[in-house]
């Protein structure tokens, strides 16, 4: 569909409506709004050319023409205008495009503030139990990286997310927070002032909710879909078993998107989130910040000059068994795990944490499938 100029429209009203009905969750939104053009349209007609909806349920688009839905647009429309709030619509074409690339975008954005869609974006979430070493490396990474163009993204919780927004406003990288609730509450509260920030230093705040909305338990895995689907690369800082940071790097899987994390010692509770999805191949080591920048496309300027002045590195002594897998992997590029086993005789409990090891020491760097490279 074409793009239309960014002023509150009649469809805006329509979107809002049919988006609040029960049961038409993002996807059937979608699928509506493409079978009928728009969301007047199906608003106007999904009833009465019901056998257009491709197996869309009767039960599914009941709600479907309810005028409290109506009234309830437009006050929030009214809310949007008197609070300088853009509403940003995924069938116009108006999300950031790698976000309006996943199946369960919003079909909705509500955005305060500046959004380049153009700059790259990276995400980076973590704890809000954030310890001295997760701080320490937010601070190294955006010192690496003060000079790229990117826009970072995180969620505005306390811990890891604030110190995200922090660090970027302070080295004048715009940043997004991605909401758990409409805009007519801020959570948490302490965050007030550095929402604030982030706004009179050209980043912006987004949500999918409408202002009503509070910041209820459920809202906030959802929140993690488009911290997740709005960037090409996640980075997980620190996080515990289950924490929600886990549940972001999932998603960010689920779109085929890079994912890393910061490893830490098995016995720190907010590593162990970090370590486990190393160890199920689902996010890849950080083993330095240079070979992170890297990764990521940014830095690139520092490690040009970082060539030119080479820094003296220590050797690392490796003992048998990863000397052993290291020359395996080395010799034999995108080597399987099983022919790891096979050409070593090594049960796989014993090579995988092997390969931790050397992804630790920046030696090797595990693909997707099981598949490994020497770096």
């Amino acid at each position: 569909m074409e793009k239309k100029t960014h002023m509150i429209s009649e469809e805006h009203l329509y979107a809002i409506a049919l988006r609040e009905c029960k049961l038409i969750g993002d996807i059937t939104f979608y699928k509506l709004v493409r079978i009928f053009g728009s969301a007047k349209e199906t608003w106007e007609n999904v009833k009465k050319e019901y056998k257009k909806t491709n197996g869309i349920g009767l039960k599914i688009i009941s709600d479907i023409g309810n005028i409290d839905h109506l009234k309830f647009a437009e006050k929030e429309i009214k809310f949007c205008q008197e609070n300088n709030i853009k509403i940003r619509l995924r069938h116009y074409n108006e999300l950031p495009s790698l976000l309006s690339e996943c199946d369960d975008a919003p079909s909705i954005l509500y955005q305060k503030g500046n959004f380049k869609k153009e700059v790259k974006t990276l995400s980076i979430v973590g704890t809000r139990n954030m310890t001295s070493y997760g701080e320490k490396f937010i601070h190294d990474f955006f010192i690496e990286t003060k000079s790229d163009q990117y826009t970072s993204v995180s969620g505005l919780a306390l811990g890891v997310d604030k110190e995200v927004h922090e660090q970027s406003i302070n080295h004048h990288i715009p940043t997004v927070a991605v909401l758990a609730h409409g805009f007519n509450f801020l959570y948490p509260s302490k965050n007030r002032k550095l929402s604030e920030k982030i706004l009179s230093e050209n980043g912006a705040l987004v949500t999918e909710f409408a202002s009503s909305r509070k910041p209820d338990r459920e809202n906030f895995i959802q929140r993690n879909r488009i911290v997740a689907g709005i960037s090409p690369s996640t980075i997980v800082i620190e996080t515990g078993f289950g924490g929600g940071s886990i549940s972001t790097a999932t998603f960010a899987n689920n779109y085929n998107r890079d994912v890393f994390a910061l490893p830490g010692k098995i016995t720190d509770k907010y590593s162990q989130g970090c370590n486990h999805l190393i160890f199920q191949n689902k996010a890849t080591a950080i083993s330095s910040i240079k070979n992170l920048t890297e990764s990521l496309g940014l830095g690139k300027y520092k490690h040009q000059m970082e060539e030119l002045f080479p820094q003296n590195k220590s050797i690392l002594e490796l003992t048998e068994n990863q000397e052993l897998i290291y020359k395996l992997i080395k010799k034999n590029p995108q080597v399987f795990l099983n022919d790891l086993i096979e050409k070593t005789d090594l049960s796989s409990h014993k090579i995988l944490p092997l390969i931790l090891e050397l992804e630790l020491l920046g030696k090797v760097k595990t693909l997707s499938g099981r598949q490994f490279i020497a770096i």
